[in-house]
């Protein structure tokens, strides 16, 4: 096969969203999965609510994904016209809700630190709430609102980011890769039927997946785990949901689409590469439900999605380059994938074309784990 300016491994939200903006920067971009566009981001949600993500000492991430969250709408228009694909993107909220006087005083803490970051929040009452969303329980208590945050479909996503990449040139090679090298240098990758493909770098976007790659060169060893999320595909009998806004409890969260499903999810366990359907997750989550739109119980239950999510040991991305002459990475999202692609994929173009990062980007340069895992050997 030719040589590729840049070789892909994983087909994902992040494996493709990079390959896309590295071909229309005018690269020779080969992507390698042998399931392109499923995975973890094909069982997710889709919401893009960087201010209800929010943890206390997670500052730079939360930077992070505010600059990713304002790329979003130039984001989804250039795939939109590229693709010739609806990707669901819309603007529509988050309500975050309390069912019960703890939870409540668990908002305030949140509204606190949202207020002390200078995020764009409002604490609403427990009528306000339901003024907004008639549908809500009678016992939701209160709520907080981040009026600005949107929502994609993730599935109608990646379909327009496949057919983007293929209208762009990228080839997609539907096949497990690992990674080939020379010396202290990746050069490429081979995939199981032995087919070789050099290239000159190989960015490594794998998922959960990546720490177990062959070929990871000597004194490489990524810090991603597998963390399972299941989630709930349900359809209202009337066709259409019967919220607008994203909904958000503080262990559940429910996604309104306009052709009447809504998701609701997700767990969050650690089973390793488990990835089997749990009956008790099940359960939570309709009970989840329930509680803050009891009419949910109503609704047809279509799917259960499993995902496992990449998790590093500070819950934020690797993005950059390995230690290794030719590799870089791209992983580590964890429940972040569909919100931090616009700006991981920036970032990736900029370091392939132009050999630096953005300044947003280096808080999750991989060496910060040089003593943990990444880099020691």
């Amino acid at each position: 096969m030719s040589r590729v300016d840049l070789a892909v491994v994983g087909g994902g939200v992040i494996g493709l969203a990079c390959a896309w903006r590295a071909a229309g920067a005018g690269l020779s971009v080969r992507v390698f999965d042998e399931k392109p566009a499923r995975g973890a981001s094909w069982a997710a949600a889709g919401m893009l609510a960087p201010v209800t993500e929010v943890h206390y000492g997670e500052e730079p991430l939360l930077a992070f994904n505010l600059e990713s969250g304002k790329r979003w709408a130039s984001f989804a228009a250039e795939l939109a016209q590229a693709s010739g694909r609806d990707t669901g993107y819309r603007e529509c909220g988050t309500l975050l809700v309390a069912r019960d006087r703890d939870e409540n005083l668990s908002l305030e803490d949140v509204y606190e630190l949202q207020r002390r970051l200078g995020l764009p929040a409002a604490r609403l009452s427990s009528k306000e709430c339901r003024a907004l969303e008639p549908s809500l329980a009678p016992a939701i208590r209160g709520g907080i609102l981040v009026a600005g945050d949107h929502q994609v479909d993730n599935r109608a996503l990646l379909q327009a980011l496949l057919i983007a990449c293929t209208r762009a040139g990228v080839g997609v090679v539907r096949a497990r890769a690992r990674l080939a090298a020379s010396g202290d240098r990746v050069t490429g990758v081979v995939t199981d039927d032995a087919d070789v493909h050099d290239a000159d770098t190989v960015l490594l976007a794998a998922g959960c997946w990546s720490g177990g790659i062959g070929g990871l060169p000597p004194g490489v060893h990524l810090p991603i785990r597998p963390v399972k999320g299941q989630l709930l595909h349900l359809r209202d009998p009337s066709g259409s949901p019967p919220f607008g806004s994203n909904l958000r409890g503080l262990d559940a969260y429910l996604v309104a689409r306009p052709d009447g499903r809504i998701v609701v999810g997700a767990t969050v366990e650690e089973r390793g590469f488990d990835m089997r359907v749990r009956a008790g997750a099940v359960y939570e989550l309709l009970r989840a439900a329930y509680e803050i739109v009891p009419g949910s119980a109503e609704s047809e239950l279509v799917e259960v999605a499993v995902g496992l999510r990449p998790g590093t040991p500070d819950n934020a991305p690797l993005i950059g380059d390995t230690g290794a002459e030719g590799l870089m990475v791209a992983t580590g999202h964890f429940r972040n994938g569909i919100l931090q692609a616009p700006a991981t994929a920036d970032a990736v173009k900029e370091r392939v074309t132009a050999a630096k990062f953005p300044d947003y980007a280096a808080p999750f340069d991989p060496a910060r784990f040089s003593g943990v895992g990444l880099g020691a050997g």
